[in-house]
């Protein structure tokens, strides 16, 4: 960096910091990065859809609209899809942490936490993603 102008070595970090940030693929850091192919639905925290307080999770989380989380299905659980558990979805940008368990009837499912906004969780709908994450 020894020939590098003044404002050039100032906006380095900044630049990489942001790479690293929009990085569609990342390295695990520790365990072995896994992909599945899910159904992608959507949910809100509305007592219609929920039983009890409709922004506690059940993990004990509270939600708040624009808050990136979602609800996984028990058997993606015991693939490694635990609680705080970082996911990315295919054709969404970021990552969504893992704060709310399904119901053991679904498998194979992620559900999209889109705060009290019903009308955008019933236009998303269910779509077939690929989601990956890291597995201990």
């Amino acid at each position: 960096m020894k020939n590098l102008s003044a404002r050039t070595k100032a906006l380095a970090p900044a630049c990489i910091a942001l790479w690293l940030a929009v990085s569609p693929a990342r390295a695990c850091e520790e365990g072995e990065e896994k992909a599945l192919e899910v159904a992608v639905s959507a949910y809100n925290s509305t007592p219609a859809q929920t039983s009890g307080n409709a922004a506690e999770t059940a993990w004990g989380d509270i939600l708040k609209p624009g808050m990136k989380a979602v609800a996984v299905s028990q058997d993606l659980v015991k693939r490694g899809l635990s609680h705080k558990t970082s996911v990315r979805i295919e054709g969404l940008k970021g990552e969504y942490l893992v704060l709310d368990k399904m119901p053991k009837r679904w498998k194979k499912r992620v559900d999209i936490y889109m705060g009290k906004d019903v009308k955008a969780a019933r236009d998303w709908g269910t779509k077939k993603r690929t989601i990956t994450w890291c597995a201990p």
